[in-house]
């Protein structure tokens, strides 16, 4: 058996399918239409009906069709040996499960299966005639967004209950060109992301338009985010390349965002501070300090009952060491209280415009580590 593939016409993700028009040939030996001479004979495709034939289908077939413009395509033709050669000129649709995990730089592998309906190991034997060479048309084929990489033959037995049929597979693996995804997705998410770094730039008084920049960034990287879902199955559990890179974009213009509501914050606490007296800032720092003697003096007050017991020798002792472990027991909460105190000041931002400064640096350069890190893992593992 032999095959000729004429086109790939569609390649869908959506469905999980693909389109293909082939010249499937098939030859088998018939004594009983052996004849003198040493020319073949070539019959009307009508006759076919008249001849036995295998009753070869496809495999994972959704629906196919003969061609029939302007007589039906087939050929019939028989040598002297009793050889007969029956071609037809089919298009099919196959299912071809896809793992779109690495959606676009991923690579399917997809197979054309032939395979005898009624008769099994023991009446008809499948094999491709040229091993590999059988099949033709794949080296001159183009298609939109796919590449064809490689492919070969394979010969082996479909088991049912019924018994063990003949089976020939065509595999073939395509590659996805990632240029048009490039110019479609990537140019115009990593374009919004540096767009977003512009509001660094402007004035922290000018609320109108680091704030139209930040959602009009925002609204157009949803728009693009969806679109790019469209020719995607909707119903889909893997977690795509693509939109790995979309929600990291999302995530850098939605923080650029953020970062003025945290800068337009600070920066009003500091001016609602500024107009407060300074007596104010002294009643913070007494405050603080009353709240730490408080604890300390709560935890150095001695027992009542250790007052009244303080003549006998062996329960003086005990109160010292009572005494000792109250004041390691109190000393802890002190502690806590310093370093929770030295935590809130931290947090205190001295100069809000500092924090532009920071996100000119740490945003651009933290942006590039993570595109590294994405195109390495999804194009070398």
């Amino acid at each position: 058996m032999s095959m000729d593939i004429a086109s790939i016409d569609t390649i869908s993700e959506i469905n999980m399918d693909y389109t293909a028009t082939i010249f499937l040939r098939q030859r088998w030996t018939d004594e009983r239409l052996c004849f003198d001479g040493n020319k073949s004979l070539s019959l009307d495709g009508r006759l076919v009906e008249m001849l036995w034939v295998p009753d070869t289908f496809i495999v994972d077939s959704k629906r196919s069709f003969l061609h029939d413009v302007t007589v039906e395509n087939r050929l019939i033709r028989i040598y002297p040996n009793g050889t007969v050669l029956y071609a037809i000129r089919i298009t099919t649709t196959v299912s071809c499960s896809m793992d779109l995990t690495k959606y676009p730089m991923d690579k399917q592998t997809c197979t054309l299966q032939l395979e005898s309906w009624g008769y099994n190991i023991n009446d008809v034997i499948f094999y491709w005639t040229r091993g590999n060479d059988s099949v033709r048309g794949l080296d001159t084929l183009r298609l939109a967004q796919y590449t064809v990489e490689d492919h070969f033959t394979s010969v082996s037995e479909a088991v049912y209950e019924t018994g063990r049929y003949p089976k020939l597979v065509f595999h073939f693996e395509l590659k996805r060109n990632i240029l048009y995804f490039i110019l479609e997705t990537y140019v115009p998410s990593i374009l919004l992301v540096v767009l977003s770094w512009v509001s660094f730039w402007i004035s922290q008084s000018s609320v109108p338009a680091r704030i139209c920049i930040g959602v009009t960034t925002v609204l157009t990287m949803t728009t693009l985010m969806m679109g790019a879902r469209t020719s995607l199955p909707n119903a889909n559990c893997f977690i795509k390349a693509i939109d790995v890179y979309l929600g990291i974009c999302f995530s850098f213009i939605f923080g650029a965002l953020l970062e003025y509501a945290v800068t337009h914050f600070c920066t009003l606490h500091q001016l609602s501070s500024k107009e407060l007296p300074m007596d104010d800032d002294e009643d913070d720092e007494e405050g603080k300090n009353r709240a730490l003697a408080a604890i300390t003096n709560n935890c150095s007050a001695p027992d009542n009952t250790n007052k009244i017991n303080s003549n006998k020798s062996n329960q003086t002792s005990i109160n010292r060491k009572s005494e000792r472990s109250k004041h390691s027991v109190c000393s802890s909460p002190m502690s806590i209280m310093k370093r929770l105190f030295c935590i809130f000041d931290c947090f205190h931002v001295k100069n809000p415009y500092h924090i532009d400064n920071y996100a000119r640096f740490s945003f651009p350069l933290s942006f590039i580590i993570i595109n590294v890190l994405y195109w390495v893992y999804y194009l070398y593992f």
